[in-house]
């Protein structure tokens, strides 16, 4: 009897220093990754600030609680000898004590200041002028808001995140055919190549870039959603490699942790609104005109999720 419990015991033992040792090569992975991706802005960076009260980063707390944080998301199309444009900018924000998201994208062709160069154009142009740093200072000035942190992405390597994470789940609100492939009106289930297409497409979109937009937060609902169920911890390595070619943030390794092991519980409920607007002809080149009314209203919209609550 006592030789079985020996068996058991060591068994047991074993199983907890391989998932201890599969456990540190993650952490290790996940160091390795924050390395590769970090990318912070220049110290001579203007920033943007007319908050009144500062949000925390992500290691900080407030009275033992998490603090809400801001995060600009670019999705960059890159070109051969230039610097491309920010396609996608989504805007997050972040509340953990009321366990709310708040998300919305600002269409590409907004006409807007570009900040520090005195200048009227479309505000995916601002990444242009000075990529990222551009950039934030643009929509930080656009939205009268500071931006926390920033995620740069290369659409191409968002599919390698959705396919570990299982794909997503979207609500398609017409049929139509992209790249040789199609999308039947409904609820569907993507992959990773049929994601990036999915959200791609809009020339055949009856709403242009705003239905474009609207499948792209569909895409990251989910994708937040199904992260902040996912617990395979083998899998992370995986998903590790397969972003740090496409991805660049300002986030540091603590503030990644963070986001792991303590936000990511927090997420509830993922709020979207859209900026409403008209099209205009300036010069013989199209924009999307915002009035200040509707800049005004998103702002209150981002500082009213910013709040906390007392209860934590």
């Amino acid at each position: 009897m006592k030789k079985w419990i020996w068996i058991g015991i060591s068994i047991t033992v074993a199983l907890f220093v391989i998932a201890g040792g599969m456990l540190f090569y993650a952490y290790h992975s996940l160091k390795h990754t924050a390395k590769q991706v970090y990318e912070p802005l220049p110290s001579d960076t203007p920033r943007y600030v007319s908050r009144d009260t500062e949000v925390k980063p992500l290691n900080k707390v407030e009275t033992g609680k998490l603090a809400p944080f801001t995060a600009l998301i670019l999705g960059v199309d890159e070109r051969e000898h230039d610097r491309g444009r920010s396609d996608t900018i989504l805007i997050l924000t972040v509340n953990p004590q009321t366990h709310k998201v708040l998300m919305f994208s600002i269409p590409r062709d907004t006409r807007t200041e570009i900040a520090g160069k005195g200048v009227q154009d479309k505000i995916n142009h601002a990444y242009a002028f000075e990529e990222v740093a551009g950039s934030i200072r643009t929509v930080e000035n656009f939205l009268d808001m500071p931006i926390d942190y920033y995620v740069e992405v290369n659409m191409e390597g968002f599919e390698a995140v959705v396919n570990i994470l299982g794909g997503v789940d979207v609500h398609n609100p017409f049929a139509f055919d992209y790249l040789g492939s199609s999308f039947r009106k409904g609820p569907l289930h993507l992959n990773g190549e049929l994601a990036l297409k999915y959200s791609r497409m809009r020339f055949d979109d009856p709403r242009g870039d705003f239905g474009r937009t609207e499948r792209q937060r569909q895409i990251v609902s989910d994708v937040i959603r199904r992260a902040a169920q996912w617990n395979n911890a083998l899998e992370l390595p995986k998903v590790l490699k397969s972003v740090e070619k496409y991805v660049r943030t300002n986030m540091t390794f603590g503030e990644m942790q963070d986001l792991a092991l303590k936000y990511r519980q927090k997420i509830g409920t993922i709020e979207t609104t859209e900026i409403e607007g008209k099209g205009a002809m300036i010069g013989g080149i199209y924009y999307f005109i915002v009035d200040q009314t509707e800049r005004d209203r998103i702002h209150d919209a981002m500082k009213q999720a910013l709040k906390t609550n007392a209860a934590g």
